[in-house]
């Protein structure tokens, strides 16, 4: 939903009420699921955790389905709330590109900002150079945003500039300025982790300092070098 201010700036934000109840939607109807799905795994000859679905099942009808939808809404709830946090917002003016997530925001200048375009589910700001100011998971409506990022003057491309530069990284890779590849390394180890999310946006970090950018497609990891 966009929510135009004072007519200097026009804001983007995702809906938290729709956030929350989506997630809590889905997180009734797998508890209402899960009885049953329990039942299925005992019904076949051989299957893994036979034991928890037993001890489930053993509790008696209607309390074991109000039981388990009232765990998927809690879980839910926690999990919209955990969303609506780590969504992102976006502030447009005629002079500065603000983006806000988390407990924190960044703050661009015009002049600061050469491109801004969608890759994949991440919104991206270039400087000047080919420097990434920030790439960011966006749920906002791409084309609400394109339309928010030229009306006030800021350049929207279709697609990134630089992309034909982008190698994939593998161990060992040549070419890379010293440490890039052991932090390229750590960074894939890290992602494989759900709960490491701020050590990856770390190392990301500390790659652009050395003038690598990275992204990623999968479980792959690609870069490319900032020239200058």
């Amino acid at each position: 939903m966009s929510k135009p201010s004072t007519g200097k700036s026009t804001e983007l934000a995702e809906s938290a009420w729709v956030i929350v109840l989506f997630c809590v939607a889905c997180g009734a109807v797998a508890g209402a699921l899960l009885p049953l799905l329990a039942r299925l795994l005992l019904s076949l000859p051989w299957a893994p955790l036979k034991g928890p679905a037993e001890l489930l099942t053993s509790v008696p009808e209607p309390a074991l389905t109000l039981g388990t939808i009232a765990v998927g809404v809690l879980a839910g709830l926690l999990l919209g709330f955990a969303a609506v946090h780590d969504s992102l917002s976006v502030r447009v003016g005629d002079t500065h590109v603000t983006l806000t997530i988390r407990d924190g925001s960044q703050e661009f200048a015009r002049e600061e900002i050469s491109a801004v375009f969608r890759d994949g589910k991440q919104l991206v700001v270039l400087a000047p150079g080919g420097m990434e100011l920030a790439r960011e998971h966006c749920g906002l409506p791409w084309r609400r945003l394109a339309e928010a990022l030229t009306e006030h003057g800021h350049t929207w491309v279709e697609e990134d500039p630089y992309r034909a530069e982008f190698r994939r990284w593998v161990p060992g890779t040549p070419g890379l300025p010293p440490g890039a590849d052991a932090l390229l390394r750590a960074r894939a180890r890290a992602r494989k982790d759900e709960d490491s999310a701020e050590e990856v946006r770390e190392l990301r970090g500390e790659l652009l300092r050395l003038g690598v950018v990275v992204r990623d497609e999968g479980e792959r990891q690609y870069w490319r070098i900032v020239s200058g």
